[in-house]
């Protein structure tokens, strides 16, 4: 998953940066409400961890322009404020969970689980396409009795390709989605890391090959 985290309070941000790591989470951090809306309209996330207190524009604000923009991407609220008209406004601007500080990280990691569930994002232990598996949690990739471990691009890359196996993934996805928002990485970083990924599948002596479709992305066939 990757998490765009929206929060001001620069210690309490690179803390929920360090909670997202260890989860091997991809995940972005913006300081302000301006930018967190701009990330967010990319739509490239699977949830947005947002303050509601923040300089240039409010949560809500964030929320509730994501929302005419027809970007459904889950939003998890955070504030300091318990007050009950807060987390009603916060509901009905669009978001899909309030915490309110202080909170545990259990907690939010619990909360990030459940709103990506409720989007259709089955959290599971592995992906499975024709004869490999990628396993989620440790980061290999097997077919067989062989398997072999993917360095965090290449595991994010086979990620994407294996959720979406019945279309075309574009590589402005994949740049966006792995190397990030504001990376200056180009085609040639994606063609470099599908070559590393070929060559791991001839290694498992997988019948799974990924296919190019010129000037637009990848898939995977079998």
């Amino acid at each position: 998953m990757r998490i765009l985290i929206v929060e001001d309070e620069v210690r309490l941000a690179d803390t929920l940066g360090e909670i997202m790591h260890t989860q091997k989470y991809a995940y972005d951090i913006v300081y302000n409400g301006a930018d967190g809306l701009s990330y967010g309209e990319s739509d490239i996330y699977d949830v947005i961890v947002l303050d509601i207190m923040l300089p240039k524009m409010n949560g809500f604000d964030v929320v509730k322009n994501l929302r005419n923009k027809k970007i459904k991407t889950p939003v998890i609220l955070l504030t300091a404020r318990d007050e009950i008209l807060d987390k009603v406004k916060g509901l009905d601007c669009g978001a899909d969970d309030y915490l309110t500080k202080p909170f545990s990280a259990e907690e939010l990691l619990a909360r990030i689980r459940a709103v990506s569930r409720r989007q259709g994002e089955v959290v599971l232990d592995e992906l499975k396409f024709a004869d490999i598996i990628l396993n989620l949690a440790n980061y290999s990739l097997s077919s067989g009795k062989k398997s072999v471990h993917l360095g965090y691009k290449e595991f994010e890359i086979m990620r994407l390709l294996m959720s979406n196996h019945t279309s075309v993934v574009p590589k402005e996805d994949i740049l966006t989605k792995v190397w990030g928002y504001d990376s200056e990485a180009e085609d040639n970083n994606v063609e470099v890391y599908i070559s590393f990924l070929r060559k791991k599948l001839q290694f498992l002596d997988s019948k799974v090959n990924i296919s190019t479709v010129r000037k637009i992305g990848y898939h995977l066939e079998e």
